[in-house]
């Protein structure tokens, strides 16, 4: 990923490896239920590395989450998320993402890669924005940042759905996908 872009100027920023803080991230997403409401989950375990380049626009994250531990707080339709209706997690245990590129669009920092649900692989943009960085009471180096992007389900084979009684169906194909990340540059 090399760019002819001028360099970026973030403060507080260092090149480096980053590698997630689970306890302090958090994978979500969000679909519209029965056409009135959201229904939010999120996956418990997942992993990311973050490679930052001098240049903030050459960087690159690699990041996986584990299907098996998705919540959204209800066992039976987590169960069924679990299941070939759904994420068909024993044949694809984990949703992958893997960045092409890094850029700047209208004064806003976009993440674009590579994400894989189901086996299924389809190019998307993530909206980042930066949180900051700091250090941490035990000497680590972190950044923060929000990502955020919204898929169409069915294009990653997700396509149970239900019609309703009074009118339209169970389950949105919209997804918005919430990341709240924290990580730890490597010492």
């Amino acid at each position: 990923m090399t760019t002819t872009a001028p360099t970026i100027e973030i403060p507080g920023y260092r090149a480096g490896t980053w590698n997630i803080d689970p306890t302090h991230s958090e994978v979500g997403f969000s679909i519209r239920h029965i056409m009135i409401s959201k229904v939010k989950g999120k996956f418990e375990r997942f992993n990311a590395t973050f490679i930052t380049a001098e240049n903030p626009l050459d960087s690159s994250v690699t990041a996986s989450a584990e299907v098996a531990s998705v919540t959204t707080n209800e066992p039976n339709r987590d169960a069924h998320l679990r299941t070939g209706d759904f994420f068909e997690a024993e044949t694809y245990p984990t949703i992958d993402f893997v960045s092409t590129g890094v850029r700047v669009e209208k004064g806003d920092f976009k993440v674009d890669g590579d994400l894989t649900i189901r086996g299924i692989t389809k190019p998307v943009t993530f909206d980042f924005e930066f949180g900051g960085f700091g250090g941490d009471p035990y000497g680590n180096y972190k950044g923060g940042a929000t990502a955020k992007t919204v898929i169409n389900r069915e294009d990653f084979g997700l396509q149970y759905n239900a019609a309703l009684e009074t009118g339209g169906v169970l389950l949105g194909d919209q997804v918005t996908i919430t990341l709240e990340l924290q990580a730890a540059l490597e010492q």
